[in-house]
């Protein structure tokens, strides 16, 4: 249950990034949609802490197995399978979008490793944007145009969020909260449970195993609420695996 890409080296979604500027991309217009192609085939998608809420009620939220796990929406139990996209991006069943799917094809970035600003950039192999007559316009003259300014905003709340979430991530490291996730699922007529792994979760024995006043210190700083919610969505496993048996 890992989360691949074509380019490891770029974020998951993006094939190439360029810097966004006036002087290359004056002419450039950005398009809406009602569909996500580049979240097709994609089996989990990164949140952030504040997105809890809202995509519990919809997906499981896990964590990565890397050496610095991440919260992920899980939208299929294995690779490639998205049981909300279908392959042409047009949604499948009602969803809630990560934040993280909604930025893109734009994101900020670090032009160089060195730099401590961060740039607007675009992925400028997406169909949503490029020198075309329909949509909004990204400049005005030289001039970012309004809609450059609001999707700067929606990028700059993101890397506060991104923020957020990893000092929550720290949280659950630092405490040993993390352990390696497995669901078993038994449909009726299989002589066999299915059973995936690959992703970390927090068990009720990593928490009860918490002295009380770091329970309390958790508590106060809303990292217990995250994982109670994070707890709570592991039940809609069963979900995501009856819609993904539909589809076989």
């Amino acid at each position: 249950m890992t989360v691949s890409q074509d380019n490891p080296s770029l974020p998951l979604f993006y094939k190439e990034l360029v810097p966004l500027n006036s002087g290359a991309h004056q002419a450039w217009h950005m398009r809406t949609t009602d569909k996500a192609s580049w979240m097709a085939n994609q089996h989990a998608v990164p949140l952030t802490t504040g997105e809890f809420v809202k995509a519990q009620r919809v997906f499981p939220i896990i964590f990565s197995s890397a050496n610095a796990p991440v919260p992920l929406a899980l939208m299929g139990l294995n690779e490639g399978a998205n049981v909300y996209v279908a392959d042409d991006g047009a949604f499948k069943a009602e969803m809630y979008i990560p934040a993280y799917a909604r930025r893109y094809p734009f994101l900020l970035a670090r032009l160089e490793p060195s730099e401590e600003t961060l740039s607007l950039c675009v992925d400028p192999t997406s169909d949503l944007v490029g020198a075309f007559d329909d949509g909004e316009p990204l400049f005005d003259g030289t001039e970012p145009s309004e809609r450059c300014k609001s999707i700067l905003s929606f990028c700059e709340q993101f890397e506060v969020a991104a923020l957020q979430t990893t000092a929550f991530v720290d949280l659950l490291v630092k405490h040993d909260l993390l352990t390696e996730g497995e669901f078993t699922i038994q449909r009726e007529g299989d002589a066999q449970p299915s059973v995936y792994r690959g992703f970390k979760m927090v068990t009720d024995e990593k928490l009860n195993a918490l002295s009380a006043k770091t329970l309390a210190a958790l508590n106060e700083s809303g990292a217990l609420r995250l994982i109670h919610l994070h707890q709570a969505s592991l039940g809609v496993v069963s979900d995501i695996f009856t819609l993904q048996s539909k589809s076989v």
